[in-house]
């Protein structure tokens, strides 16, 4: 059988995967495999053994490198021994700690454990601790534990920070020459009221193109941030913001790609004060197309910084209150709208796609906790900034295309096939009358947007619409960007928090001095986990796609092409770990936050329909948890793909994406970061599981009191002492025969809930206990 070398990506069931190397092979592990390795361990594995289904099972042969990074886990105390039990369970395996090797660290405390003695067949892994974080419920433990969690990079070095010490506290002589001077242009920074670096300035002006003698069009400056004249290739400064790729934000918390005297000073455009910048600088016609454009470095002043809600207030009344304080702004203000719109006609007319979708905001209290989540609303004054930078992204992305200069794209592939003959299969399933061809345009999710928005299942079509496209990445290789409907697209606006457009800048300057930019990676400290290295170089990461090349390739030494390979690989990569660590604050919150709510009931609305259950998202909390299958009724559902909606056999009853239903709260697992409902009747009475007429299922025994006079906590109570009866009953039935079990109550939760009946391991217990 077949050798391959790749890293272990564990999973939270016990089994595990080995990702290889060279190619996209995936070599499952058996849970008895995986207790000689853990998560991200580089090994040798021979393919022993092929499933049903042809999947390949394979057998550890040698342990090529150990992880050496700390490991995250709550320090317990069971059974006299001191254990600590990983925060991330692709692990697998809690740590055996000795008693002199704790430190000062007390039981339930958050710990960073190194390994001392790597697990074996036979044997746990030792490891002591290093670093004490505190107690699981102090202030900012989520984000303590998230960045180790991913590994995020969060300390500057000493070299770093002594470079960022050594920069200048603003704008000297020496740095503006050869730049032009247009601090009398009156560009303003619109941002949000909670943000602290501004890194795009925006102004327009009525302009005339062509030989018309009135303007018949607009001049649409965008002016960014300078950060690569401080931030120069083979820095210190340079390496950590590579290692780091972007900056990762948490409520109440940014880890940033830069020092604060960067992010926060010296390359934020904070009004009143010069700045170096790189301008694009645009003619934009009336039907919203760029006419033309150029790049030069200048030196800016931002004349006001101002917000979100205070532009739009301006946009919404020109003789309010708002207005008022900014009168000698307000016309620049109403020419930036007028673009904006032109602007936006053009994008409705190229078929981009553009879904209305809420966000939300978390407020938090001051001691780090969610006090309220509320939606997020997008005024005209954040489309108005959005189409603005959209239009400078589009003209460096042509700026370097047709000068024929390597970059990095941001680059949006369409729907794969699987993808597309799924939402064929739903539309059909849905009665639609809308034809999609073989290859999908933009403009037909745009037109199937527009046909569906009155229908009453308007947010789960456009809910599957969003769920069949790929996910962005950055890569040399320009295929286009499918949502945007742009044939090049890159990001040019934000150098300050994020590394590919730290790469267009230095690329656009080469190209103004008539010179390339010859790309050298620095070295990198830490790498995400799921970066795959070829020969030692770089190569793909699973998962990313390769996006196919439009128009003529570059041809470049073979050096030059991994490096610009790997140096998008990797921001992609550090893109979605940032993701995936704001992802898990969020949901730690939401659980500390759903955890003093157990019992209560709320509306919600079906997000998500599985195999397994039912995401349901709360009314006006905007919290989702999961459904399990299992609590839908006494009867077997099954899961239609076509229509993504589970359906009772017996009783025919459908469960969708944007159905209503009434939820209780019956489990918050923090470990997990998982939220349990239990669906109730509307009038609030019993699961439907308890109507099927399961064991002490009346409303009688409750001490004679009336049914308006008990709290959702008795009726948890009395819900879970149903849990109780049914798990007994179901050991005594596995212990008196061998009767089939009820393919429902197979289905695995989100990772694999257990089924009912399943006794979870004591220390477990004890762990979600607290």
């Amino acid at each position: 059988m077949s050798e391959i070398v790749g890293t272990v990506q564990g999973h939270r069931d016990g089994h595990g995967f080995v990702h290889a190397d060279e190619g996209d092979a995936t070599i499952w592990l058996s849970p008895q495999e995986m207790r000689a390795v853990m998560h991200r361990d580089r090994v040798r594995v021979r393919v022993m053994r092929f499933d049903r289904k042809g999947r390949p099972e394979g057998q550890v042969l040698d342990i090529l490198e150990r992880r050496k990074t700390p490991i995250i886990g709550r320090l317990l105390h069971e059974g006299g021994a001191w254990l600590v039990a990983p925060e991330d369970r692709r692990f697998g395996r809690d740590i055996l700690v000795p008693a002199k090797a704790i430190g000062k660290a007390e039981p339930g405390q958050v710990v960073a454990v190194e390994l001392t003695e790597a697990p074996s067949l036979n044997a746990q892994p030792v490891g002591r601790v290093i670093e004490v974080l505190g107690g699981i419920d102090d202030p900012g433990m989520e984000i303590e534990i998230a960045v180790r969690k991913y590994e995020v990079p969060h300390r500057f070095g000493d070299d770093v920070l002594a470079q960022a010490a050594k920069l200048p506290e603003k704008v000297r002589p020496v740095d503006k020459r050869g730049r032009i001077d247009i601090s009398d242009v009156p560009l303003v920074t619109i941002d949000g009221e909670d943000a602290r670096d501004f890194d795009d300035a925006v102004y327009c002006e009525p302009a005339r193109i062509g030989r018309g003698k009135v303007p018949n069009g607009w001049r649409l400056i965008v002016a960014i941030a300078d950060v690569s004249h401080y931030v120069k290739p083979d820095a210190p400064l340079d390496r950590e913001a590579y290692e780091r790729a972007t900056s990762v934000y948490f409520p109440r918390r940014v880890i940033p790609m830069l020092p604060e005297k960067l992010s926060n000073g010296l390359c934020s455009l904070n009004p009143e004060v010069e700045r170096l910048s790189m301008v694009c600088d645009m003619l934009v016609t009336g039907e919203g197309e760029i006419h033309a454009y150029q790049f030069f470095p200048a030196v800016i002043r931002s004349h006001a910084r101002l917000t979100y809600t205070e532009v739009a207030a301006v946009l919404g009344n020109t003789r309010g209150p708002e207005a008022l304080r900014r009168a000698d702004l307000v016309p620049h203000l109403l020419h930036l709208h007028e673009v904006y719109r032109v602007l936006l006609k053009a994008r409705s007319s190229r078929g981009a796609v553009d879904f209305e979708t809420t966000e939300t905001q978390i407020v938090c209290d001051e001691n780090g906790r969610i006090a309220k989540i509320v939606p997020r609303t997008r005024t005209e004054a954040h489309r108005l900034i959005e189409e603005a930078m959209l239009a400078a992204n589009v003209c460096s992305a042509d700026f370097i295309l047709r000068a024929k200069h390597p970059s990095l794209y941001r680059v949006h592939e369409g729907p794969t096939p699987e993808k597309r003959t799924l939402l064929k299969n739903y539309l059909k399933a849905l009665g639609l009358g809308l034809t999609l061809g073989e290859e999908l345009q933009p403009g037909d999710f745009q037109a199937i947007a527009q046909a569906t928005k009155d229908r009453p299942d308007a947010a789960q079509i456009h809910t599957m619409l969003l769920r069949s496209m790929q996910q962005a990445i950055y890569t040399p290789a320009n295929s286009g960007h499918f949502g945007l409907a742009y044939e090049a697209y890159t990001h040019f606006t934000s150098p300050i928090r994020r590394y590919p457009d730290l790469l267009v800048h230095r690329v656009i300057k080469a190209l103004l001095g008539r010179n390339r930019y010859g790309l050298k990676l620095p070295p990198v400290q830490s790498s995400v986990g799921n970066f795959k290295r070829k020969g030692g170089q770089g190569g793909l990461t699973r998962g990313l796609p390769v996006a196919p090349v439009k128009g003529a390739k570059i041809k470049l030494p073979p050096e030059e092409a991994i490096a610009w390979e790997t140096a998008g690989i990797h921001c992609s990569a550090n893109e979605r770990r940032a993701d995936e660590a704001s992802r898990d604050v969020e949901a730690w919150l939401k659980c500390m936050f759903m955890r003093e709510r157990l019992g209560e009931e709320y509306g919600g609305t079906v997000s998500a329909a599985t195999s397994f259950g039912l995401f349901v998202q709360l009314d006006g909390l905007y919290v989702e948890g999961l459904v399990h299958i299992t609590e839908l009724g006494g009867e077997y559902y099954r899961f239609d793909e076509a229509r993504q909606e589970l359906r009772g056999e017996r009783s025919g009853v459908r469960y969708g994406v944007g159905a209503r239903v009434r939820v209780q709260v019956s489990r918050v697992d923090l470990d997990a970061r998982k939220i349990d409902f239990r669906l109730v009747r509307e009038d609030g009475g019993a699961t439907p599981r308890t109507q099927q007429g399961q064991a002490g299922s009346g409303r009688t025994g409750r001490k004679g009191r009336s049914a308006n006079e008990y709290s959702a906590q008795d009726e948890l109570s009395e819900i879970q002492e149903l849990d109780r009866q049914v798990r007994r009953g179901a050991r005594d039935a596995r212990t008196g025969s061998k009767a089939e079990r009820h393919p429902a109550a197979e289905a695995g939760g989100r990772g694999g809930k257990p089924a009912a009946g399943k006794k979870a391991p004591s220390r477990k217990s004890a762990r979600n206990k607290r």
